[in-house]
């Protein structure tokens, strides 16, 4: 059994490959959730849930003052009552038109097809389209004509027409407005831009240009076109010149379950004469249908409810949105709905992708984690709503998803590493309590997780005090500082580490011992460092009784070789001058002969002896002497080549060995420097003194071949010198 289980260890720590580091597995998680969001929303699947909650931030706004520049004279059913028929014939609409006239409104917008006349009263209504300047009609515009509702035939002569062609999203509600709108190369306004531009026009705003582009500008507001996939939307109908519409959120007038976005009053009121003047003057007016019967109802974002059904307006009603919405945008500068560019979308949706996987990992604790996803949730969605409030489309869905995916991953990926954290915490554990050696296991945390049996006896204490705790609970700091760095370099390199330490246990022993650390993981990926130790106490104190009596051998040596070293240097040198002596001089010219022999070399020897020397040793005492010695001995080493040997035989002789010279001449040459150079004054002790050098001179293998011989043939030749007159030399 024991066997089998050594077995298991063996294959649970060596057999485990490395597993992606912290940062990469975050990356890896967010950058997955990120892109499969991303290929969801590239194919529509989330469109009707990120405009569901556009819809709610509209819903959220806070009300705005009511819109005063338009009012809405609503068909509504008691209208309809007291005309008695659909359509309303066109006496009833003239005589409308004339009491609305009187008020002086600065526009009016009749929201009712009248393509076909409607007796009685249809010569008068075509009078009123005559005199009436600030009238805008509507036609029903498509590409197939049988689906088209032709314009007031006299109000598209004088251009007093607009299309009220409304654009629907795939859930039914309308978001968008159209501008324009081009036909067999024809182009066409909409009803909204016809009044609006009717009633900025007493401003002096006319539409133009913005600057470098071809949108729309009037006054302070400049209009983007609307892109097929801006925002949340997939492949949407993009013709003609749309924006999307920030619908405005006027605050209600009256506690009453009637319309009342904008001022309503009934046409029944105004043929009556009961419709204060005020309530018309310099306004825009919308004629249209509020009547339930006639179902002239559309759904915009504030017709979204939380609970209980959406509440649809009016068609009539929409038309005063979209013509409020251009007038505050172009007077007052009221932010238009923008969208981002794509690439930054895709940046923001796995940047809270990539937060999701870092929060999540981060904390860790289930509860903790839950609480962080909340409160970035919350963050999420104001950061949304103040964006919105200036006019900015966020996506707010995808970034849900995509944090809410990434943090997901992590949370069950994290559930799955305790798991195996708690099955491989127990396998070790039954493991290593059967291998002699101290073990310990330690987490990411750098807290024991596991010690066998041989641990606990070694550092003293019961395994429920060590079970996650640290060194630093145990162990003198600059101890446990040394533990931590080595377990740091064991988690960083994940390469196994052996280092020497020093471990004091419970009853305050210090012992030396090796660790070897390694790193192992789990199949969920979760990192254990393993460490055993061994106790080299005794082997460090053996080792340094070695030492000491290495270190005092080698001692012992140094000292004798340099006593060795001392006593051949005084067999071969000089004591006086430290030139070599006669017997290093024999053994070099010996060694000389040979090499030119065997090179086929020639070889001088210079045989010195200096003249008036006896002199001076006499006159001036030894010391001078002496010192006179050393001073001539300096001045034949700085005269010759570094392969060149001078030697003091004794008294004030000298020689000197000229290796590999080319020929004779040289030699006397040498000659020649070094009488210049002995001859010139020497100052000792105040004295100046001054002596000369006789030179005999022999070359090999001109004179002889053997070295003796070559000595005594300088040696004479030193002499002949002398005689000849001393300062000179002589050849043999």
């Amino acid at each position: 059994m024991s066997k089998q289980l050594g077995k298991r260890l063996v294959k649970f720590f060596f057999g485990l490959k490395p597993t992606l580091g912290q940062g990469q597995r975050e990356l890896i998680t967010a950058s997955s959730v990120a892109i499969c969001i991303l290929l969801l929303r590239t194919v529509g699947l989330l469109q009707s849930l990120e405009l569901a909650a556009f819809d709610q931030l509209f819903r959220l706004r806070p009300n705005e003052m009511p819109e005063e520049r338009i009012t809405i004279v609503s068909i509504d059913e008691a209208s309809l009552r007291q005309v008695g028929s659909w359509p309303i014939p066109d006496g009833v609409i003239a005589q409308l038109l004339q009491k609305l006239q009187v008020y002086q409104p600065s526009a009016i917008g009749l929201d009712i097809y009248r393509d076909l006349p409607v007796e009685p009263g249809h010569e008068d209504l075509l009078a009123v389209y005559q005199s009436t300047q600030n009238l805008i009609g509507i036609e029903q515009l498509a590409n197939n004509k049988n689906t088209s509702v032709s314009p007031p035939p006299v109000l598209n002569q004088l251009d007093q027409v607009g299309f009220n062609n409304v654009l629907y999203d795939s859930d039914g509600r309308v978001r968008r407005s159209l501008l324009y709108w081009h036909i067999n190369h024809q182009g066409h306004e909409s009803l909204a831009l016809k009044l609006a531009l009717v009633y900025l026009k007493s401003y002096g705003i006319i539409p133009k240009k913005a600057n470098n582009s071809d949108d729309l500008q009037l006054g302070k507001a400049v209009f983007t076109p609307f892109r097929s996939t801006d925002g949340p939307y997939v492949g949407a109908d993009a013709k003609g010149y749309q924006i999307l519409s920030n619908f405005p959120k006027p605050s209600c007038q009256n506690k009453s379950t009637e319309p009342c976005a904008y001022r309503h009053v009934s046409m029944r009121d105004v043929l009556a004469d009961k419709v204060p003047k005020s309530w018309i003057s310099d306004r825009i007016v919308l004629i249209g249908s509020t009547a339930p019967s006639l179902q002239d109802f559309v759904f915009i974002p504030h017709s979204s409810r939380l609970i209980g059904a959406a509440q649809p307006v009016a068609g009539v009603e929409l038309q005063a949105y979209f013509v409020g919405e251009l007038i505050s945008a172009a007077l007052e500068g009221r932010p238009l709905l923008k969208v981002w560019p794509k690439a930054l979308e895709y940046l923001w949706i796995f940047a809270w992708s990539y937060l999701g996987a870092v929060t999540t990992w981060r904390i860790k604790r289930l509860t903790l984690a839950i609480l962080s996803m909340l409160l970035c949730c919350l963050s999420l969605f104001l950061g949304a709503y103040v964006a919105f409030m200036y006019g900015w489309w966020t996506p707010i869905v995808p970034a849900l998803l995509t944090f809410s995916g990434s943090a997901i991953c992590i949370i069950s990926y994290i559930a799955y590493m305790q798991e195996e954290l708690k099955r491989s915490k127990e396998f070790l554990h039954q493991v290593i309590n059967t291998i002699p050696d101290p073990i310990f296991v330690k987490n990411q945390q750098h807290q024991w997780i596991v010690v066998n049996e041989a641990y606990c006896r070694f550092i003293g204490y019961p395994n429920r005090l060590l079970i996650e705790k640290s060194d630093y609970d145990f162990f003198p700091k600059h101890e446990a500082d040394v533990f931590r760095k080595q377990d740091h370099l064991t988690f960083r390199t994940q390469e196994p580490q052996e280092n020497e330490e020093e471990f004091t246990d419970a009853n305050g022993t210090t012992h030396l011992i090796a660790t070897k650390r390694s790193l192992h993981k789990d199949a969920a990926g979760n990192f254990f460092l393993v460490g055993v130790i061994r106790d080299i106490t005794q082997r460090k104190l053996m080792e340094e009784q070695l030492k000491r009596t290495a270190a005092d051998l080698y001692r012992s040596n140094s000292e004798l070789k340099r006593k060795e070293d001392h006593m051949r240097y005084l067999a071969y040198h000089d004591p006086l001058t430290g030139l070599s002596n006669r017997k290093f001089f024999a053994e070099q010219l010996y060694e000389s002969l040979h090499w030119a022999q065997s090179n086929n070399l020639l070889l001088g020897l210079l045989f010195i002896d200096l003249d008036g020397f006896k002199q001076v040793n006499d006159t001036l005492g030894h010391e001078i002497g002496d010192r006179l010695l050393v001073t001539i001995a300096q001045r034949l080493s700085n005269s010759l080549r570094g392969s060149d040997t001078v030697s003091r035989l004794g008294g004030d002789e000298f020689t000197v060995i000229l290796r590999a010279i080319p020929n004779v001449q040289v030699a006397a040459k040498v000659a020649e420097k070094i009488l210049s150079t002995i001859t010139e004054p020497i100052v000792l002790d105040g004295y100046t003194t001054k002596v000369s050098a006789s030179i005999g001179i022999s070359v090999y293998p001109i004179n002889s071949q053997d070295s003796e011989a070559l000595v005594k043939e300088a040696d004479n030749a030193m002499y002949r010198a002398k005689h000849l007159g001393k300062n000179r030399y002589e050849f043999a």
